[in-house]
């Protein structure tokens, strides 16, 4: 189904009157939902995958008890949309959060942006409740994801000494299991998920892989998203840390990293799904991530 302007506002007067008179404008970008402005505060998420309505259901369970304990700006929905004859999926109004994708728009700012992700994963790392969502693909024990790095593996040695690459793929894999209770995650910290104002990390979107699990996997972001040696003050900052989980948590880099350069190839030779400006935020992780002394 084609989504467009004419639609979203069709489905805002039949479903949210008082919205429906707003601006709207389509907003480049986005995996499982295609985004539209609406007005200056607001955001319409329309799902374009078969899996996106469960997790627009999902965040709309969790994402507003989350959003008051987190330190940076996300998009608490506010308005839900029901499926009807326009329009067979549910669909999410949402606040709007400013910035700029960091794919797009790079941090300059290392060791602020590291202290505000430090900051918002302290925040969100909490003991996660017995209701709390499980995920297959996030929080879960490394060896589980195996097949994941040796699907990536050809795309990490062909940017980095492929010795390296295994040496640390195993090290993580050596790293004893967590035995902590389950912790909130926002579960898919990768560029395009986070925004950039002013050289920093403004805020932080699309909870939609939102979990509870092993800490590891959202820790990645360290080489993820922060500059070159910007790593270190980040794991100082966030502090509850010890070393098997940043082994694990290097591990879950090169997966994401991984998966950054896949997704960016696929953009460069114009295949569907692909996205030209994630693979260069791949190279960068892996060059990081590979490059950075142990944090603790």
């Amino acid at each position: 189904m084609e989504i467009d302007e004419s639609l979203v506002r069709a489905l805002l007067r039949d479903q949210h009157p008082d919205l429906a008179e707003l601006p709207i404008r389509e907003v480049p970008g986005g995996w499982d939902n295609q985004m539209w402005r609406l007005g200056g505060e607001l955001a319409v998420r329309m799902p374009r995958t078969e899996r996106a309505p469960e997790l627009l259901r999902k965040e709309c369970r969790w994402l507003p008890a989350l959003a008051p304990l987190l330190p940076l700006p996300v998009p608490v929905p506010v308005r839900t949309g029901e499926p009807s004859a326009r329009f067979p999926r549910t669909w999410v109004v949402a606040r709007w959060v400013r910035g700029e994708p960091s794919d797009a728009t790079p941090v300059t700012r290392g060791e602020h942006a590291a202290d505000a992700l430090a900051g918002f994963l302290r925040a969100l790392h909490r003991e996660a409740p017995a209701e709390a969502p499980a995920n297959p693909d996030r929080g879960l024990p490394l060896a589980e994801f195996a097949h994941w790095f040796e699907e990536g593996f050809p795309l990490l040695a062909e940017h980095a000494d492929p010795v390296a690459v295994r040496r640390m793929w195993d090290d993580a894999l050596a790293a004893p299991v967590r035995q902590g209770p389950p912790v909130w995650l926002h579960g898919d910290l990768h560029p395009a998920n986070v925004v950039v104002a002013d050289g920093t990390l403004a805020g932080v979107v699309d909870f939609g892989e939102v979990c509870a699990g092993d800490p590891a996997t959202d820790l990645s972001a360290a080489w993820l998203l922060l500059p070159e040696g910007a790593a270190e003050r980040f794991f100082r900052t966030y502090a509850r840390v010890d070393g098997p989980t940043v082994r694990r948590a290097r591990g879950w880099a090169l997966i994401r990293a991984a998966g950054l350069i896949g997704i960016g190839r696929a953009g460069e030779r114009g295949l569907p799904g692909g996205k030209p400006s994630w693979g260069p935020a791949g190279r960068a992780a892996l060059a990081r991530v590979l490059g950075a002394p142990t944090p603790c």
